[in-house]
């Protein structure tokens, strides 16, 4: 089996084959026309993204500086917002969907490498894709860690290191990332803690 096929089935490879080199290249050449983008060039990013992605969906908008390893193997639902400083170590895929929000700093990793120190002086990886559902929110900082699947509306706190699956409408924090409660009828009286929206 090639270098190629084993990124995307979970197998152990040597990730300096020199074929995967020079096709990442394609995706890093990308990112630093987008990096280098004015404020007002919004439609010359759009145009990056589209070529950059394996799919972005309407209203997406991505803050740079962006990062990522390949951008092909990411896919982004409708209207995804993410702040400054989002990494994407997509060796494998990333499926994110529609209404994501991200916060700065933060990374989603499909590559792991093996514990055993001999292959990892050679380059060994493995990857296992991530999945984010619709509507969450990830706070800054929050580090996404290789075969996490995150369920639908459920929130991510700050600086959490999401190590296993997180279900959906829950809101989850903490390293390693645990259940801190189900989202529930108080969120719709009270946006921050004790903090309520206008009106109430």
């Amino acid at each position: 089996m090639e270098a190629k096929d084993k990124m995307h089935d979970q197998k152990v490879y040597f990730c300096d084959d020199e074929e995967l080199v020079s096709e990442q290249m394609q995706c890093l050449e990308r990112l630093y026309d987008f990096n280098l983008t004015r404020p007002t060039e919004q439609k010359k990013r759009a145009e990056i993204l589209t070529k950059l992605f394996a799919e972005i969906g309407d209203g997406c908008y991505i803050e740079p500086p962006l990062h990522a390893n390949w951008g092909k193997h990411t896919h982004l639902g409708d209207h995804v917002y993410a702040n400054f400083n989002l990494t994407l170590v997509d060796d494998t895929h990333i499926y994110i969907g529609n209404y994501v929000m991200f916060g700065p700093n933060v990374t989603i990793a499909t590559a792991g490498h093996p514990i055993t120190p001999a292959l990892r002086q050679k380059a060994a990886q493995f990857n296992i894709p991530v999945y984010i559902g619709n509507n969450v929110w990830i706070g800054a900082n929050c580090v996404i860690l290789p075969g996490v699947t995150i369920g639908d509306n459920s929130v991510i706190g700050a600086g959490s290191i999401v190590t296993k699956n997180i279900p959906a409408n829950v809101v989850a924090v903490g390293n390693p990332c645990r259940i801190l409660r189900e989202i529930n009828d108080r969120d719709k009286t009270y946006y921050y803690k004790n903090l309520r929206f206008d009106g109430e």
